[in-house]
């Protein structure tokens, strides 16, 4: 059996590290500066990697306040949501959803709520779920979630898996 020469391990070791990088670069948050590229450029090219898939996904508009379903190029549900206000805004990046709780108890810095229905986190404490508290989706009054209206919380939740990536975006 033949030796590789150390040139072609170094170079396979290479080509292995730069799949990788390229691949988790899209289901990551990289911290500001630390990729030459900004966030929304990052941003972007997820999105584009993901409509060239088939895969499901979710996009947060926070400039809009949408939530969109898709699936790869196609969209399947369309919400409106209420997402942070500027004192706890929601956070931009490419995530996955982590965990789904068919109900639980959100408890922070001023507020404790019990029964939140359809919840699905997908950074640390930030979540997609329903809301039964507020109407006024449309209107950022989130302490950083996704709110929706219970009803279309329930039909995200069902549509949903655990590593579906969500792309939230101004």
């Amino acid at each position: 059996m033949e030796k590789p020469s150390s040139s072609s391990w170094v170079r396979s070791l290479k080509v292995l590290l730069v799949g990788a990088a390229l691949a988790f670069s899209v289901f990551s948050t990289p911290s500001e500066g630390v990729l030459k590229h900004p966030k929304r450029s990052t941003i972007r090219q997820a999105i584009s990697n993901l409509k060239q898939s088939q895969r499901r996904w979710i996009q947060i508009d926070l400039s809009e306040q949408r939530l969109v379903a898709w699936e790869g190029r196609k969209p399947v549900y369309k919400v409106v949501v209420s997402t942070g206000k500027k004192s706890t805004p929601t956070r931009t990046g490419v995530f996955r959803i982590q965990t789904k709780l068919r109900k639980t108890r959100m408890r922070g810095r001023g507020y404790n709520v019990p029964n939140v229905p359809y919840t699905m986190y997908y950074k640390g404490g930030y979540a997609i779920h329903g809301a039964y508290w507020h109407r006024r989706f449309g209107t950022p009054v989130s302490h950083g979630c996704v709110n929706l209206p219970p009803k279309h919380a329930r039909w995200l939740y069902r549509w949903a898996s655990i590593g579906t990536p969500v792309v939230v975006q101004r």
